[in-house]
C-alpha cells in the first residue's frame, strides 16, 4: 500500500485529498500535517512512501521544509502542491529538490497520476510548465525581476499582491510584523518598486499572483 503524508495547514484541503486518495486501491489512508515542524516529526517517526507537501504555511515555508526533508530523507519523494503559480514557483521548487510541483487548481485531476509518476523516480512537471521551461532555456532571456528575489520575500509579495496587510501577512507567517516588514523593504528594493501598488499591477501583469 502507497503511504502517503499530506502537509497542509488547511483542514479542508486535507479533507479532499484524503478522498482523492482513497478512491485508489493501493493507497493506504494518508497521514496528515499541519505545518513544518509537524511534518518534519511525522517524517522522523514513520515511513512515508511519498510527501504531499505545500509550499505556504505558517511559520516555516514549504520550500525550508523541503531542504529539510532532502537531508533527512534524501531519496523520499515529494510532490509539491500550491495555490502559486507553476511559472513563477515551480523551479524554485525544483532546485530545492521537489520531485515535482502541481496548482491545487489541478491537483482533482492530475493529482494521482503525478504520485505514481513520482514513486518511479521520475519528474512530474506539467505539459504547460515543461513548456515555458524550454523556451526558457531556447531563448537564453534574462532572470524577471520577481526571480532576484528569496523564497520568503516573494512570497510577502505575492501576499501583498492579493491586498493582504504586513500585519496579516505576519500573522498567517507566525512571523513579526518588523521581520515582514524587512522581507517586503527587501524585495521592493530588488524590485526597484516603492509602494504595494507597484507590487500588485507587477504581480498581476506578469501572472505571478493568478
Amino acid at each position: 500500500m502507497i503511504r502517503a503524508l499530506v502537509v497542509d495547514d488547511h483542514p479542508l484541503l486535507r479533507l479532499g485529498i484524503k478522498h482523492m486518495l482513497a478512491q485508489e486501491p493501493d493507497f493506504a489512508a494518508p497521514g496528515e500535517a499541519v505545518d513544518a515542524e509537524d511534518a518534519l516529526r511525522r517524517i522522523k517517526e514513520r515511513t512515508w512512501d511519498v510527501v504531499l507537501l505545500d509550499i505556504s504555511m505558517p511559520g516555516r515555508s514549504g520550500l525550508d521544509v523541503l531542504r529539510e526533508i532532502r537531508g533527512l530523507r534524501p531519496t523520499l519523494p515529494v510532490l509539491v502542491l500550491s495555490l502559486h503559480s507553476e511559472e513563477k514557483f515551480a523551479v524554485r521548487a525544483l532546485r530545492a529538490g521537489a520531485h515535482g510541483y502541481l496548482t491545487k487548481n489541478d491537483a482533482p485531476t492530475e493529482l494521482v497520476q503525478a504520485i505514481r509518476r513520482v514513486l518511479t523516480g521520475k519528474k512530474y512537471v506539467s505539459p504547460s510548465l515543461a513548456e515555458t521551461l524550454a523556451n526558457a532555456v531556447e531563448s537564453g532571456s534574462s532572470k524577471a525581476p520577481h526571480e532576484r528575489l528569496s523564497d520568503r520575500e516573494l512570497q510577502v509579495m505575492c501576499q501583498i499582491a492579493w491586498g493582504k496587510t504586513v500585519s496579516e501577512v505576519a500573522q498567517e507567517a507566525t512571523l513579526s510584523v518588523k521581520t515582514i516588514s524587512t522581507y517586503r523593504s527587501r524585495a521592493l528594493k530588488k524590485m526597484k518598486m516603492r509602494t504595494n501598488a507597484e507590487f500588485t499591477r507587477y504581480a498581476i501583469e506578469n501572472h505571478v499572483v493568478s
